[in-house]
């Protein structure tokens, strides 16, 4: 909305606070009780661009660029910058020579190149940050020799001799898993040697060991299974420059400040408790009341868009996840079956089969296509406890899970309404940056070659309507259907899966479900999986770390904290409080300490805004704004702050 009004200037440096967070814009909107405006205050009024939802620009509070630091330098990756993977893999071998110069009996498995970095496996005592400082000493004397990276191709013969002649283990089960001839060995000049297939820099010299650092170790077990040897994991980073590590540094510093396993404790958001077991959320008061804003707005917009809501049961029948296959596919990830009266029933890994029995109660029309159903369900999946990780990889987790039925010539116009929805949700919690991937159909698959076309076509033709650029994962649908994933970008430019758009040819056939066409005859629909957030825990978890705590105001645990000066004040503090409440406005009173650490304490604690009350107050009936950026924002009534407050959230959109 455009235009102007004229508002007081005791609230412009408010409005200037909250601009911060929401943008500007320019709009006419009359003013709450201004009847109790003083004249002198009317008399000094002029116009301004108001601070509005409408139009906004969220960043959070400082607000890095993951691919820049202070001096601006951009960060390469390893698919933009052949010279820095060839750096990496380099680095993976030169820490590997390092460590058996200085621990002879350490074995060597694997070490490749990783995003940020470079990591290799050592079955070996366990090792010390001293010992990582002794580490990169060696491998800054290997680079600074300039040894040459010399390419060697042997038979498998030759190479199953050498690896005995060493005795390194777990290289002869490497070799066996390397299916081409002829074998390819690296050497760091003439003194050591690694089985690799490369590329590397042409020789140590080309590292700039100045732009090395080993960052930490880690338990790993070999292959990745628990039943075999825990080993040595010491991860590292490398870059082309030291101006390059530097901003890495920075960025890291700042995904630590960020990390929400922290922040969750900090702000008192959530817990996952020992004593009821790994990987299982608690939702504290705080966190709780996020997830309720989320839950509601994630409601509403369904309903809205023609679904209808689900609640289902969190376990079944194994029979069940017999019939969707999840049993034979799936069932490392699922949990034990428990036997009630004789019959064995299963914990939920998935939605899917409950929506589908809700489909199955009766017969349907082909008039009665699009269905669409929704559901807030909460799933159980096994995860070994090692790769638990905060609210990004727990074992129960809560699934913004929809499914809808559709007829075949119906397949594009579902698809682009999901994408539509998916941005309004997205744009809503302030992301509006996406990697985009279309996965088609794989080598196994189920359904004809037709229906596969079909919908692949309309995957496609959905994202050319709707103007995003995508790319094609050739292969890497599901052997059920074609799918669209979407990554977000937060703050600091990392990408996190959230958005998910399936096609499914194959629980349509494994339940048997059916509807009625225009001839009277039985077809099978087409099914569309799609989740928009993918898990509430995990997307809060991004939220945290997105806005580093400082949540916009809409979505605020806590909107606004009333200080008393003294507890004399306690009263009318009590009063505003539940006047705020009373208009939908989430605050609390905080009382029993001097002013100032009362404020620090609302500032750690990430409350956006402060009243302060002192006796001046109490007698004007009036309240003195402090905003965690903006400092005082000036005294005003009650009503004004209310006003003020409502006018920034009503309409949250971040577009």
């Amino acid at each position: 909305m455009l235009g102007t009004f004229t508002i007081a200037t005791s609230s412009i440096t408010f409005l200037k606070a909250v601009r911060h967070r929401f943008g500007s814009s320019t709009f006419t909107i009359p003013l709450l009780n201004s009847s109790r405006l003083s004249p002198s205050t009317k008399r000094a009024s002029i116009t301004l661009a108001v601070a509005t939802q409408s139009s906004v620009s969220i960043q959070p509070e400082p607000n890095p660029n993951p691919n820049q630091n202070q001096n601006h330098v951009v960060l390469p990756s390893n698919e933009s910058s052949e010279k820095l993977l060839r750096i990496r893999h380099t680095c993976a071998h030169v820490m590997a020579m390092a460590v058996q110069k200085l621990y002879p009996e350490a074995k060597v498995t694997i070490g490749p190149w990783i995003e940020n970095g470079f990591y290799y496996d050592f079955d070996m005592e366990p090792l010390t940050d001293k010992d990582l400082k002794r580490i990169k000493k060696e491998m800054d004397r290997i680079i600074g020799k300039n040894l040459p990276l010399v390419r060697e191709e042997v038979s498998r013969d030759e190479a199953h001799r050498r690896i005995m002649a060493l005795n390194e283990p777990y290289k002869l089960e490497i070799l066996e898993s390397i299916k081409e001839d002829p074998i390819t060995i690296y050497h760091i000049g003439n003194e050591w040697w690694d089985l690799c297939a490369g590329p590397h820099v042409e020789s140590t010299g080309n590292i700039n060991k100045k732009a090395v650092e080993l960052e930490s170790i880690a338990g790993a077990y070999w292959r990745g299974d628990e039943r075999k040897p825990m080993l040595q994991r010491i991860y590292g980073t490398a870059w082309e420059n030291e101006e390059q590590l530097k901003a890495y540094l920075h960025f890291k510093e700042e995904a630590k400040r960020r990390d929400h396993r922290r922040l969750g404790q900090d702000l008192d958001l959530f817990s996952i408790q020992d004593d009821a077991g790994g990987g299982l959320v608690f939702w504290h008061p705080k966190g709780a009341i996020v997830r309720h804003i989320i839950e509601d707005f994630w409601k509403k917009i369904h309903m809205e868009r023609g679904y209808d809501l689900l609640y289902t049961p969190h376990v079944a029948k194994a029979d069940l996840w017999k019939i969707s296959g999840h049993l034979d596919f799936y069932r490392e990830n699922m949990y034990d079956q428990m036997n009630i009266e004789d019959e064995l029933y299963q914990l939920r890994p998935m939605n899917c089969p409950y929506h589908i029995l809700v489909y199955k109660r009766k017969l349907h029309s082909y008039r009665d296509f699009p269905i669409r159903v929704a559901e807030l369900g909460t799933v159980y999946r096994y995860e070994l406890s090692g790769s638990l990780h905060g609210l990004f990889r727990v074992r129960g987790f809560t699934q913004d899970d929809a499914h809808i039925f559709c007829l075949d010539d119906q397949i594009k116009d579902e698809i682009r309404g999901v994408l539509d929805l998916t941005e309004e949700v997205l744009l809503q919690f302030g992301f509006d940056k996406y990697e985009v991937n279309l996965s088609t159909r794989p080598e196994k698959a189920v359904g004809d070659d037709g229906i596969w076309e079909k919908a692949t076509t309309a995957l496609k033709d959905a994202l050319d309507d709707k103007g995003w650029a995508y790319q094609i994962d050739d292969g890497g649908g599901a052997f059920y259907g074609p799918k669209i994933d979407i990554k977000i970008e937060d703050a600091l430019g990392r990408k996190w899966q959230c958005s998910t758009i399936q096609v499914d040819f194959n629980l349509p056939q494994r339940f048997d479900i059916t509807y009625v066409d225009s001839n009277t005859e039985k077809r099978r629909p087409i099914m569309i999986h799609r989740a928009v957030l993918g898990s509430l825990e995990r997307f809060f978890g991004v939220l945290i770390e997105h806005y580093a705590g400082d949540f916009p105001l809409w979505l605020s645990p806590i909107q606004a904290r009333v200080l008393p000066v003294t507890d004399a004040q306690l009263q009318y503090c009590n009063d505003v409080t539940n006047k705020l409440k009373m208009y939908g406005i989430r605050a609390e009173v905080c009382h029993g300490e001097r002013l100032p650490k009362l404020i620090r304490n609302s500032e750690k604690q990430k409350i956006p805004l402060m009243a302060v009350v002192g006796s001046n107050e109490v007698e004007t009936e009036t309240v003195t704004v402090r905003s965690r950026f903006g400092g005082e924002l000036g005294t005003m009534s009650v009503d004004d702050f209310i006003h003020r407050i409502k006018l920034i959230i009503e309409k949250p959109t971040f577009s």
